[in-house]
């Protein structure tokens, strides 16, 4: 880029020296042409190589043909009886032409930089702890299972559980945000972060063909192979188009010199108008600017942390009018947490403590979650006796006091009043010496963003919004009504969730797509299914990420509606460009027809207008996208 714009600099300045001698001095055709043919020389010579190389290969009707036919028909008109030298027109046409070469450079340079900080997250090396020493090594050679050391200011190389140490990992890369993430002990960290602080012992999960850090570089490499229907029609367009130009032009240049009564009089006239429509003609803005375009918006999607896998997706994405979610790690957190704590006869503390002490060994995510909410477990409490009673719940002595924690049946069967519970959630019952002394409600958190999500993809114009759970029924009726989804069909299994995917596919509106939100391997068929199927790519499973045509890094709802939003954007961009263009080029080719149109008109209506509409593709990078 730097040795182009110094060829431009240096160009342009021969270039108004030329302009200089041929004002001041008076100098025969033939030696203003050497003059001129410096400059041109300087700017084109790459131009004129491309265009021989097309006619080489038989990919004669190009733009750098169009340009090479159009400039060398000015420098040499000036040598037909009774016409004026073109030169400065010829040497200012190519000089341009190169300006908005130096444009799509660096609007393609500040796409690739967004989508190549994606790159970056590949690790160099992995340190692997063998033999009781650390060993540097590749991470492709890294079995799973093996501990691997990261050390402040590394990147993490491989997918895996903390054993040892506590640090904030730099996520940025992955996720678009700034904020450090805290990881302690038994915490999973994915590989491409940058471990700030501390250092860390990991065990690994996941290979390295398998890492998050190799599916994103893998992911982002394909993005172009999915090109979309305006990329694939402006370049089939082009290659039709421009043959065509090129013989009404030679037709222009012939034709009417031919029906006149003078040929040699009124071929110079012809042959500008020719060389003019020639200039005018070219679909540079046309063929640069869309791809452009796309390439910019996924590009600036990468820089929110979302992961478009092809323009052709952007496309689908931007007319979407439903949205369908999972539940489970989508809408909520997917980890059991207590709640709710509603006791009788006893504390709250002494309630959570008795349950968590029952079911001290028992490995159902209910106990865990219990135990999370009271992990103070040496607090010299003697238990014994432990009893797990199939389809009730476990019985244990707490301090020589029998404990029941279980279902409605355990209480039941005790003769335990129990007392029911408006809260959405599992309930927990508990009872001491078969007497009732409270519950505790356990849930499935709903996340932070989820209700900021659905209300900005509202306002961007989404018709409905659905969700399919397999949870229970009381539950799925109180996250939907929670978040004011529109619609939701609880207790389904994988099979039923693609039927009624089906279903509402059928229902919607035909002019607009349906997109499905999913994080789970269960999810893989809907998210297929779907027309875009956007997965949760922080925590969510490989065959989701891979079944998925938009990944959402840090698995943040909010980031929906950002993506639809970049989506629009970018479309509403791509059109902008092409009606532009194509305005400007039909304005400036019926003026060049009836010879009223100047080269230097021709010059703007190709050059000018393909530098415009580069800056107008180059606002898709743009990172924040706050319409809400």
């Amino acid at each position: 880029m730097n040795k182009k714009l110094v060829r431009i600099v240096v160009s342009a300045t021969l270039l108004i020296g030329a302009v200089i001698v041929e004002k001041t001095a008076n100098l025969p055709v033939w030696q203003l042409l050497i003059v001129y043919i410096v400059p041109y020389l300087l700017i084109g010579y790459d131009i004129v190589e491309e265009a021989l190389e097309g006619l080489t290969k038989g990919n004669v009707f190009n733009e750098d043909f169009l340009m090479v036919i159009a400039t060398l028909g000015a420098l040499c008109i000036g040598f037909l009886p009774g016409s004026a030298t073109e030169f400065p027109e010829a040497v200012f046409v190519m000089l341009f032409f190169q300006v908005g070469e130096l444009f799509e450079d660096i609007a393609e340079g500040r796409s690739r930089k967004s989508i190549s900080d994606l790159m970056n997250i590949r690790p160099d090396s992995a340190n692997v702890l063998r033999d009781d020493a650390i060993s540097v090594v590749s991470p492709e050679t890294v079995a799973v299972g093996e501990i691997i050391v990261i050390k402040p200011g590394e990147k993490v190389p491989l997918d895996g559980i903390v054993m040892e140490g506590t640090s904030n990992l730099d996520t940025v890369a992955l996720t678009g945000e700034s904020l450090p993430r805290e990881v302690n002990v038994e915490d999973t960290v994915i590989s491409g972060c940058v471990n700030i602080s501390g250092l860390l012992k990991v065990k690994v999960t996941k290979n390295f063909g398998q890492s998050t850090a190799s599916k994103i570089i893998n992911l982002v490499e394909n993005t172009s192979v999915n090109k979309s229907k305006s990329e694939t029609f402006i370049t089939k367009f082009a290659r039709v188009y421009t043959p065509i130009v090129v013989f009404v032009a030679i037709a222009l240049a012939i034709l009417p010199p031919l029906f006149s009564y003078d040929f040699m009089e009124t071929f110079p006239i012809w042959l500008n108008r020719a060389l003019t429509f020639l200039v005018v003609s070219c679909p540079c803005a046309l063929v640069i600017s869309v791809p452009l375009t796309f390439f910019g918006g996924i590009g600036g999607a990468s820089k929110n942390g979302i992961l478009i896998k092809g323009g052709n997706y952007m496309e689908t994405l931007a007319k979407i009018g439903t949205v369908v979610f999972d539940k489970t790690g989508t809408l909520t957190k997917g980890k059991f947490e207590v709640s709710t704590i509603h006791s009788s006869q006893i504390n709250e503390n002494q309630l959570l403590h008795l349950a968590a002490h029952v079911e001290r060994f028992s490995t159902h995510p209910i106990a865990i979650s219990l135990r999370n909410a009271y992990p103070n477990e040496n607090d010299d409490c003697k238990i014994e006796d432990i009893e797990e009673i199939l389809g009730h719940g476990i019985r244990a002595k707490v301090n020589g006091e029998i404990v029941c924690v279980g279902n409605t049946k355990m209480m039941d069967s005790i003769g335990a009043r129990w007392k029911p519970c408006e809260k959405s959630g599992t309930i927990i019952h508990v009872a001491v010496n078969g007497l009732y002394v409270g519950h505790i409600v356990i849930s499935d958190k709903i996340k932070e963003d989820s209700k900021d999500a659905i209300a900005a993809l509202k306002a961007e114009g989404i018709e409905k919004t659905v969700m399919l759970t397999g949870d229970r029924k009381e539950v799925g009726e109180a996250v939907a009504k929670e978040l004011c989804l529109d619609e939701y069909h609880a207790e389904l299994l994988p099979v039923d969730k693609v039927k009624y995917l089906e279903r509402i596919i059928k229902e919607k509106n035909r002019k607009t797509n349906l997109a499905f939100v999913g994080d789970g391997i269960n999810d893989a068929p809907v998210l297929a299914r779907a027309d875009v199927g956007i997965a949760m790519g922080g925590l969510g499973s490989d065959a989701a990420i891979e079944a998925a045509d938009v990944v959402l890094m840090d698995d943040n709802p909010f980031k929906i509606a950002v993506a639809i939003n970049i989506a629009r954007r970018t479309i509403l961009i791509a059109r902008q460009n092409v009606i532009f263009a194509i305005f400007v080029k039909v304005l400036v080719l019926v003026l060049a027809g009836f010879g009223i149109a100047t080269m230097w008109m021709a010059v703007f209506a190709d050059v000018g207008v393909t530098a415009l509409v580069i800056l107008n593709a180059m606002r898709t990078l743009k990172k924040q996208y706050t319409s809400w």
